[in-house]
């Protein structure tokens, strides 16, 4: 059983620490007496007998506790020093009984000289610090536990929080995606162009049909990043024909390494907007994918107007595609990411995003 179970099972962690607990006090005891001297015959059965007492005891501790638990601090003080020693005092006296009968030599001893049976409660003082010490260590691993517990639950909720706040930046982009494609087949229709809107709604499936499969929390390869760009670009082909161009660069290195999935069709849907759509002549974009050091490099560019940086970081109102791939980045990554705007030169823009190197062999 590994650690992480051993501090889920309580009950197993438990009996685990009281067994572990008491076998270490007996040993320590009985090298204790060795060091003063031979032991008694009969003290291989004395120790155990007493240490399972004085187990069985402090389940009589343990269940005062958790009657106590919630009550106030004033309380819980009073039960575990007042608990603490009435547990002392009832070992002592179980330890008096068993020792006055199973060493009758000893006791011959004790009765004709300066110790009686009764003076053997003296050792309460130093039992009682004994159950001190297990009082103590009880509620120190009891306020572990509840500490490890919140955590985990609070893990549980960013987690859960972390995950919705990739689902929303990733598919709030759907409704804009959606509004200029079922436009262009609405075009298409009262065209007359039936066929042409036929392949496109196809083509429209298809893509959401992948796109809602995919968890974003997940991670896909840039090849197949690039085959569901391609079937978002399939779609855009109808709206452009020849206006939008398109060129590919990706290297074999990259091409099995992991990306979050639909990472770069915001990207692309943004130069299209304003590189493609607003230019009499249409545009290019290209999109590239290379292993630099230990580092993913992608790059999106096009040939548009471009936008006014400043200092390669996206002004304000420069598209939710943009802010919203950013975001999910940081989200991801932390500090570990970089996502960098650039002129493309002599005109247009240019991403360039660095994630860390992660191919399909390193999460198995």
């Amino acid at each position: 059983m590994g650690y992480q179970e051993l501090l889920q099972n309580k009950q197993y962690l438990f009996w685990t620490l009281q067994f572990v607990g008491w076998s270490g006090w007996a040993m320590s005891f009985y090298l204790g007496i060795v060091m003063w001297g031979r032991p008694p015959d009969n003290y291989g059965f004395y120790l155990p007998t007493i240490a399972m007492i004085g187990m069985t005891i402090t389940l009589g501790l343990r269940w005062m506790y958790h009657l106590t638990w919630d009550n106030g601090l004033l309380t819980r003080v009073v039960a575990i020093l007042g608990g603490s020693y009435g547990a002392a005092v009832l070992w002592m006296f179980s330890r008096g009984v068993i020792f006055y009968n199973a060493f009758p030599e000893e006791r011959k001893v004790y009765e004709g000289g300066s110790m009686s049976f009764f003076s053997y409660f003296d050792g309460s003082v130093s039992a009682f610090w004994v159950m001190l010490s297990w009082s103590a260590l009880y509620f120190g691993i009891k306020y572990y536990l509840l500490m490890q517990e919140e955590r985990q639950r609070s893990l549980k909720a960013m987690n859960m929080a972390h995950e919705a706040q990739l689902k929303m930046l990733r598919y709030q982009l759907n409704p804009h995606f959606l509004f200029n494609t079922l436009n262009a087949i609405s075009t298409l229709v009262l065209d007359g162009n039936n066929s042409l809107a036929n392949v496109m709604v196809t083509r429209l499936s298809r893509f959401l049909r992948y796109s809602l499969d995919n968890d974003p929390m997940l991670r896909v390869t840039v090849a197949e990043e690039i085959e569901a760009l391609q079937l978002y670009l399939d779609i855009e082909k109808v709206r452009f024909d020849e206006r939008l161009r398109l060129h590919f660069d990706v290297d074999s290195a990259a091409s099995e390494a992991l990306m979050p999935s639909l990472l770069l069709q915001p990207l692309v849907e943004n130069s299209i907007k304003y590189a493609i759509a607003n230019a009499i002549d249409g545009g290019s974009i290209a999109i590239s994918a290379s292993v630099t050091g230990r580092d993913l490099e992608l790059v999106v560019a096009d040939d548009g107007p471009g936008l006014d940086l400043r200092n390669g970081r996206l002004p304000k109102g420069g598209g939710v595609g943009l802010a919203n791939t950013r975001e999910r980045l940081k989200a991801l990554y932390g500090n570990k990411q970089s996502f960098r705007l650039s002129t493309t030169e002599p005109h247009g823009l240019t991403i360039t995003i660095r994630i860390p190197l992660e191919n399909t062999t390193d999460s198995e």
